[in-house]
Order: structure tokens, then C-alpha cells, then sequence
């Protein structure tokens, strides 16, 4: 075996692609598209070196042409599951043994294989899948995925760097151990950067995982696997199963070599995933890490000195890119009086110029939400705002699923700042407004921090620097990535790490050493080199 001590790449943050007009990305994405289309895929169950196909099957179509049909994926029984635990324990023997620098290479290459070959296919998946447009599509599945890989390998380079004081007489020494079982990760839909990197990031610390993709996102979760497997990740190592997601979980939590949970989805479950680990506790090995981001209700709070414009274009961002579809969508907003007008003004001109269709149309800046129970579930709420004397749609509000599952960027207006849409989550493009005495902005900061259950992003524009302090004070509980003349979305890996507290998961940021940490279990080695051979202490001379 080589020895050494290795340095890994120098990470750098993915360059973000124009895809402009006869741009050769523009050309290879839409050529991407079109085939993939046109060619329906057949998704198994991938259970150690088997593709298991159980003829249970669901079919899979775009949110924006819900009748077209793209492929079939196949549901897994609670056999399959009970398989795929067994499979990744017998594989973790040879992965948690293999050298870092081994497993690190893997991540590094899967990394540039989605930055080169299959950028195009990656991106193209997760517009049919997802219904994304171009850019939110490559500052996803491209940018930030080649990103986590990347720099997880340097985070996990610095984490085995970081090493105890030793003296002549010994050397102290710590290793990062895999944790003692595997590993459950269970991703959501709206994101195929964070799908592949709950899985990847445990399994590049040498732990083995049973991996649960959402069922909305299978089909670009098959490019994933593709990369995975081309990038030379071992059979075993990541066992990927879709199904009834509550039997998957009781199998999985019900193990006793059940070691952590990786989790990105709804408040709810995780919290009910919580509960059944409790319950469970005095069954496992060792005490399962619980790692979890989960809702937002998140926040952008303009001070009188802010800038106008700025502030609009943070809320048309923050609220409508990817139809809200973002746990850091901004969702809530407060505006002061004088600045309102102003605002209003600006904010209906951008959102209707805002053009909605397929992301194959590189004009459209809305597509569809996910899936008909999104598209039902936002509409109630859109419905109800208009019978509601203390709500205003003032622009959008429309919908149609005949086709595609489309919504209008839709705001709406309170003068009660305990609105229903004010403090419950929708994920969706809909973004409600209150409008605040300019007097009253120590108190709004206060409102803010009270309205919601959630603390996972949240934005203050101001010229007014004191202001700024003071927002940064008041609601430094209330988000965990907090921006300053920013919309509250878009963190970068490596410069923004990602996470929040309260219910919004655990705040164990993606993005960071942090996160990895989660999924190693540090031994302290001391070897003293005289040992001793008298008990005898000099204080006993006397």
C-alpha cells in the first residue's frame, strides 16, 4: 500500500455556464433534452451488485406535461429492504478499510464526470423531472453538486489533518472511524445536488447506506447512479430503493446496525423518524446520528433607507425561481409604509413579465410545481386568500393542470401579520406581504422572530448599516443563513454553509466540515513510549 501524507485538489467553486444563445451548452442541453424525452427508462432497485426489477411499478412524467410518460421505476418489499441492509454491512468490511485517499479519488472523478460528460443529461434529467429551468437546473444538478463533491473531499482531507498535541513521551493521535452500521439517507425532490450529496457525503467518511430517493425525483436520481457507478463506487456501498416510504423506514429503523439518519424533507416526518428512533434506542448499537434540514418559513425584512429596486428583485428571486419549490424560498416579507407604493409598483411589473411554460423554452422563467397534491394544496390557499377580508392578491393568482401543473407567481397582501400564509409553509410560488408602520421597526424585528416555527433563511435590506446590526442581533436565532441585501436563497458550498435550527432541522450545515463530522466517530489513540513499571507517584516519598 503507498504511504504518504496526500493533499487533494485545491476545490474551487464551479463556474456557472450562460447558456446563452448558440452557446454549445445551450446546443448539448437541448439535444440532451429531446432524446431523453423520447426514450423511456426502466429504474430498478440497485441492491448490491443486482439491479433488481420486481415488476411493482410506477410510472414517471414531467410536472409540466403530466400525461407524458418518461419511464417506470420499480417499488421495493420489505425483503428487498431487509436485502439491502445485509449487502451494504457485507460491503462495508472492504470500504471502511480502503484507504481515504482511494475513496476520495471516486468523489473527485464523479465530480468531473458531471462536470464534463454528463452535464448535459444531469441538467436535461432534472428539467424533465423537476420541471427546472435552465439556470436553476445547472446551479443544481451541475454547479452545486460538482461543489459538494469537490470540496467534501477537502473538508474530509482537513477533518483527518486534525490532530492532538503529542510531547516526547507520547503521541496522541485521533482516527475517523465510520460509524459502527449504515447509514439511511432519505432525500427530497426539489433538489438533485442535495439528493446525490446525503448519500455521497456519508459514504466518502467510509460508512455504507441505503439510500431513498423522493419518488418525484427517480428519474434524474437514475443520473446520479449513472455517475456514481462510472466514477467506480463499489456495489454495496450505496443501495438505492424506492417504495412506501413508511415500511422502507420501519425496516430500516427497526435494524440494529441502524447508525444515522441523513435527512432532507417535510418537518413532519423527520420529527416522526425522531420519535421512532426513541423509541427504539435501547435496540441499536450505538446511538444513531440524527442529521436533518427540513422547512422554512423564510423571511425578507426591507428597512425604510432600503433600496427599492433591490428589494423587489430580492422578492421576485427569493419567492418565485424554481415556483418557491426551495426550503429557502422567501415566503413572508415585510415592507415599510413609505417604501410600499414604490415596491408594489415595481414588484407587478417584474411578475408580469415573468413567462411561464416547459423549461425547454429557455423564455420561461416559471414552470410547473412538482406534482398534482402540491398543485391542489397551493391553489386552496390561493382560493382562500381571495375570500379573506384581511388578504389581497394584488398580482397572479391564476392556475390551470390541464396540461402542466401551473401556477402563477402569486402575491398577496395582509394587514394581519398572523396570516395563515404568513406562518404556514406552502412551497410554492406564492409569497405574502406585510406592510409595517415605518415607527415600528424594532417591533417588526420582533414580529419576525415570533411568526414562524421554522429558523432556516432569512434576508434584511438596508442602507442604514445600524440597522443592519440590529436586525443581525434581533434574529440571530431566527435564521441560520441570514443575508444582507441579498434574496435568502442560493447558498454556495464552501462560502455559504447551509442549515437552520428550530424546525428546520438540526444545523448541521451542508456545505462545511460540519456536516461530515456528523458521519465519523473520532478514536483517540495515546501510545506513551517509557510506560511505566511502579505505581508509586513521587508524593508517597514522604
Amino acid at each position: 500500500m503507498l504511504k504518504g501524507f496526500f493533499n487533494v485538489p485545491k476545490a474551487v467553486n464551479e463556474p456557472v455556464k450562460s447558456y446563452a444563445p448558440n452557446s454549445p451548452e445551450k446546443t448539448a442541453v437541448l439535444a440532451a433534452y429531446k432524446e431523453m424525452w423520447n426514450t423511456k427508462i426502466d429504474v430498478p432497485l440497485y441492491i448490491g451488485n443486482e439491479e433488481i426489477r420486481t415488476g411493482n411499478t410506477r410510472s414517471m412524467s414531467a410536472p409540466h406535461d403530466h400525461k407524458h410518460i418518461v419511464g417506470t421505476y420499480h417499488l421495493a418489499e420489505k425483503h428487498h429492504i431487509e436485502k439491502a441492509i445485509a449487502n451494504a454491512l457485507e460491503s462495508k468490511k472492504a470500504w471502511a478499510n480502503m484507504a481515504w485517499e482511494q475513496r476520495a479519488a471516486i468523489f473527485l472523478k464523479a465530480a468531473e464526470l458531471i462536470a464534463g460528460p454528463y452535464r448535459a443529461k444531469i441538467n436535461a434529467a432534472t428539467m424533465i423531472a423537476q420541471s427546472k429551468n435552465i439556470f436553476q437546473a445547472e446551479i443544481d444538478a451541475s454547479c452545486e453538486l460538482i461543489d459538494f463533491l469537490r470540496y467534501n473531499v477537502e473538508f474530509m482531507s482537513q477533518i483527518y489533518k486534525d490532530q492532538p498535541n503529542s510531547d516526547s513521551s507520547v503521541w496522541n493521535r485521533v482516527e475517523y472511524r465510520p460509524l459502527e452500521g449504515f447509514v439511511y439517507a432519505i432525500t427530497p425532490f426539489n433538489f438533485t445536488a442535495i439528493a446525490a450529496n446525503l448519500p455521497a457525503s456519508a459514504a466518502m467518511m467510509g460508512n455504507v447506506v441505503i439510500w431513498k430517493p423522493s419518488d418525484s425525483q427517480v428519474f434524474s436520481a437514475k443520473i446520479i447512479i449513472d455517475v456514481f457507478k462510472e466514477a467506480g463506487i463499489p456495489d454495496g456501498v450505496i443501495n438505492v430503493v424506492f417504495g412506501d416510504a413508511e415500511m422502507i423506514t420501519n425496516t430500516v429503523l427497526s435494524s440494529r446496525d441502524f447508525a444515522g439518519v441523513h435527512f432532507t424533507g417535510s418537518t413532519h416526518v423527520f420529527k416522526d423518524i425522531w420519535a421512532k428512533i426513541g423509541t427504539n434506542i435501547h435496540h441499536y448499537k450505538t446511538y444513531p446520528r440524527i442529521v436533518g434540514e427540513t422547512g422554512g418559513k423564510d423571511f425578507i425584512v426591507a428597512h425604510p433607507s432600503a433600496n427599492v429596486k433591490q428589494v423587489a428583485t430580492g422578492i421576485a428571486r427569493g419567492a418565485f425561481e424554481f415556483q418557491g419549490q426551495k426550503c429557502s424560498a422567501a415566503s413572508r416579507v415585510y415592507i415599510p409604509k413609505s417604501l410600499w407604493p414604490a415596491v408594489k409598483q415595481q414588484l407587478i411589473t417584474d411578475v408580469k413579465s415573468m413567462k411561464m411554460g416547459s423549461p425547454e423554452d429557455f423564455g420561461n422563467f416559471i414552470t410547473a410545481v412538482i406534482h398534482e397534491g402540491s398543485f391542489n394544496k397551493l391553489v386552496s390557499y390561493i382560493e382562500q386568500a381571495k375570500k379573506d377580508s384581511d388578504a389581497e392578491i394584488i398580482v397572479g393568482g391564476n392556475y390551470d393542470k390541464s396540461v402542466g401543473y401551473f401556477i402563477e407567481p402569486t402575491v398577496i397582501v395582509t394587514t394581519n401579520p398572523k396570516y395563515t400564509t404568513m406562518e404556514t409553509e406552502l412551497f410554492g410560488p406564492i409569497v405574502t406581504i406585510y406592510v409595517y408602520e415605518d415607527a415600528n421597526w424594532e417591533t417588526t424585528l420582533e414580529l419576525i422572530d415570533q411568526t414562524s416555527e421554522y429558523a432556516l433563511t432569512g434576508a434584511i435590506f438596508s442602507k442604514d448599516r445600524y440597522a443592519i446590526e440590529q436586525a443581525t442581533i434581533a434574529l440571530q436565532n431566527a435564521a441560520g443563513n441570514f443575508y444582507v441585501n441579498d434574496k435568502p436563497t442560493g447558498a454556495v458550498v464552501g462560502m455559504q454553509p447551509f442549515g437552520g435550527a428550530r424546525a428546520s432541522g438540526t444545523n448541521d450545515k451542508a456545505g462545511s466540515a460540519l456536516n461530515l463530522l456528523r458521519w465519523a466517530s473520532p478514536r483517540t489513540i495515546k501510545e506513551t513510549f517509557i510506560t511505566p513499571e511502579d505505581y508509586r507517584y513521587p508524593f508517597l516519598g514522604e
